[in-house]
């Protein structure tokens, strides 16, 4: 099965905002095994919608359409689809009942403009939004299944989980495919030369695709597959998985495509111990994206953005003596800052950053983009120096915080 991909509304035509929904759903198409070959987007112009909707079922088996189902006047897609399979629009019992029980349940007076979300195209299916008012629905236009949900992303991602994949898959039937994905995840390498170290995979593992994904700072590798054996797929994905990790050494840090700041946590976690930080060039950085991961608190039990030396010395105890000898910028000062953070916290673990993230503050000696790094565990205390060229202050920020956590991780697998 072929499948199209169409995002609707002047806000992604424009570029205000950036169409994250499309790659989702491309991205859980092909897991189930059906082709994507086109994405589109339109704005919210009723005959460019009809004509892309007329378009899309003249190619495609299977397409999923995203935005328009609002209560508002620029909400077209309804009328649209309608017009496209040369039907009109009609009440349809089970969007409307999906629409007032959104409000009901909510305690919310309904507005006389959302009957609208109860007009279907006839001969359509509902498709029940359970986080939003707009009902989803499915009608063929051509010899196209089209399904047709909200936006919004998040009622976007349950309704494709919970409404729309499960029939594409009843429409598959016998000629159900099954797509492998596998992730890896690294870090130390650029695009290219990770590339070039993996350039042989294609010959080593025919029927295995190697794609690269750039996500500064981190590169993931992508493996991909297709056939009618899910075992056969799995084995064969998973020595060409062996090869990638066995070729790109201590560059992997997940090969799972996990995060690293889940790889550290989960670490963290096996050794039943804690970490404090101290920032100052990372701002804060390093502590939000471990937070972001959930159960963090199990962990994760102190973090100050000691920017200034005054607080680096009245919270951490950096000695002034250090300070002014070698510098906020030094792997003496890093030190204690990161026993600091350790005995403040009462953690295992103490991680601090101090560093010139730019783009002014550089010497020769001290370039922008310069980072000390200290580690404080409960046997030693060790810092390095790092120098990266990036000459954008966010890029900096990112790697620095990206290397801290780094050299946190294969400390925990060196104990």
């Amino acid at each position: 099965m072929k499948a199209e991909i169409l995002a609707t509304g002047d806000e992604i035509r424009s570029g205000s905002l950036v169409d994250s929904n499309s790659a989702y759903i491309a991205q859980k198409l092909e897991e189930t095994g059906i082709e994507v070959i086109r994405h589109s987007c339109v704005g919210d112009d009723m005959e460019s919608l009809e004509a892309i909707l007329k378009e899309i079922s003249s190619r495609a088996d299977v397409a999923v359409v995203t935005g328009g189902l609002g209560p508002t006047d620029d909400d077209m897609s309804s009328e649209a689809a309608a017009r496209a399979a040369g039907v009109t629009l009609a009440p349809d019992s089970e969007a409307m009942k999906c629409v007032e029980e959104f409000f009901r349940k909510r305690n919310y007076p309904m507005s006389p403009s959302n009957e609208k979300q109860g007009m279907l195209p006839r001969g359509s299916k509902c498709i029940y939004n359970p986080v939003g008012t707009a009902p989803g629905f499915s009608l063929k236009i051509g010899e196209c299944s089209f399904f047709f949900i909200p936006g919004v992303p998040f009622e976007m991602r349950k309704m494709l989980s919970e409404g729309v994949l499960p029939r594409i898959l009843k429409l598959q039937g016998n000629e159900k495919k099954f797509c492998m994905v596998k992730t890896i995840s690294t870090f130390g390498l650029g695009e290219s030369v990770t590339g070039e170290r993996l350039a042989e995979l294609p010959e080593k593992f025919p029927g295995v695709k190697l794609g690269l994904r750039a996500s500064f700072p981190e590169i993931q590798v992508k493996l991909y597959a297709n056939g009618e054996d899910e075992t056969v797929l799995k084995n064969m994905v998973g020595k060409a998985a062996d090869w990638v990790v066995q070729k790109m050494e201590k560059r992997v840090f997940s090969a799972e495509g996990h995060s690293m700041e889940a790889v550290v946590g989960e670490l963290l976690n096996q050794k039943n111990a804690t970490l404090a930080l101290a920032e100052s060039c990372t701002g804060g950085m390093i502590s939000n994206w471990l937070t972001n991961v959930a159960g963090s608190s199990d962990y994760f039990l102190f973090s100050g953005v000691t920017y200034s030396n005054d607080a680096k010395i009245k919270v951490l105890g950096v000695s002034p003596d250090t300070l002014a000898r070698y510098g906020a910028v030094h792997e003496e000062t890093a030190k204690e800052m990161a026993e600091g953070a350790r005995r403040v916290g009462e953690a295992d673990y103490g991680l601090s950053t101090s560093g010139i993230a730019g783009p002014g503050g550089g010497t020769d000696e001290k370039p922008v983009g310069t980072v000390c790094i200290g580690l404080a565990s409960p046997e030693s205390v060790k810092a390095r120096s790092f120098c990266f060229r990036f000459g954008r202050r966010a890029m900096n920020k990112t790697i620095f915080a990206m290397t801290a956590l780094n050299m946190l991780r294969r400390e925990l697998l060196a104990d």
